[in-house]
């Protein structure tokens, strides 16, 4: 802004009247503006110009600053925020014809905090995420409320999440040791498992991809089930492995089991799974041999 004075005030020392009232100017105060002469009440009342500020004519006696066809008192052309006084500093014309100092200008114009709802202004630290902005410290976990800042996160529609608090309240919680899966991870009977837990009983290898035998709530291996688990052929002494092998029925008799192509007499070698057989001497014979001993 600058000086706004297109007239000049002196006192008369001709003869002149005034303009407007036609009182004599000799020895008074006067106004001459466009060629015209006018005492100080008449200046006010017909020539001077409003303060955009106060709404009040601006004096002959008062200083006027003027900037794009706008006037104001001296006194007037304050900043619209802090009250500093704008004369000889920079400033901003913004709506409603209010003037601002560069300084509230720049907080008022600066993106506000999603958090406190304050100015981010420049320096500040912040963190951007889909066109909201916090500052660093109010960018905290919905859950536990800790300061995530420029740490890693999850969104969950308007919700942000730390990764400890995510994968306890999001990630699937594993069937074995009950802590969250957070990457890879298998599937068996519906239930989650890590990888590394769903591993065999007794050799401790995964399974993940491997043939297994479900036992009540353990697993094993091929190997591990037929060494440890699988009861042994009372005929070829090798393990009874249900689908790991040739054969899948089993013949048990009081205490002891056989492949079912194992079952036969002992003398003439015939199979005898669903048949009818004689145990003799601890020995399994067909209905005929026993007699032919």
């Amino acid at each position: 802004a600058g000086p706004g004075s297109s007239y000049t005030v002196g006192t008369m020392s001709e003869r002149f009247d005034c303009h407007y009232c036609r009182d004599p100017l000799h020895g008074k105060k006067y106004v001459q503006k466009e060629g015209r002469h006018c005492c100080v009440k008449c200046f006010e009342k017909f020539c001077a110009n409003t303060c955009t500020e106060c709404k009040k004519p601006i004096g002959a006696d008062s200083k006027e600053l003027h900037f794009k066809n706008r006037y104001w008192h001296d006194n007037c052309f304050r900043c619209f925020k802090c009250y500093t006084s704008l004369v000889n500093e920079p400033f901003m014309l913004r709506e409603n014809n209010k003037v601002w100092c560069s300084n509230c200008t720049a907080v008022e114009d600066a993106p506000r905090c999603k958090g406190c709802f304050k100015p981010i202004i420049a320096g500040d630290q912040n963190v951007e995420y889909k066109k909201m902005v916090w500052h660093k410290d109010c960018f905290t976990c919905s859950q536990c409320r800790q300061v995530i800042g420029s740490g890693s996160f999850f969104p969950k529609g308007d919700e942000f999440y730390c990764v400890s608090c995510h994968e306890h309240k999001f990630a699937k919680t594993c069937a074995k040791c009950k802590n969250p899966i957070t990457s890879g991870g298998l599937t068996y009977q519906e239930k989650p498992w890590h990888s590394e837990c769903f591993i065999c009983s007794n050799c401790k290898k995964p399974l993940g991809g491997k043939r297994f035998t479900a036992v009540e709530d353990d697993f094993y291996c091929v190997e591990c089930y037929k060494e440890c688990v699988a009861k042994k052929c009372a005929g070829c002494k090798n393990p009874i492995t249900a689908g790991f092998g040739r054969g899948t029925s089993v013949v048990n008799y009081e205490d002891e089991s056989w492949h079912d192509y194992c079952f036969k007499c002992t003398k003439c070698a015939r199979g005898l799974a669903n048949k009818r057989f004689v145990c003799h001497n601890g020995k399994i014979y067909c209905a005929e041999c026993p007699k032919r001993l």
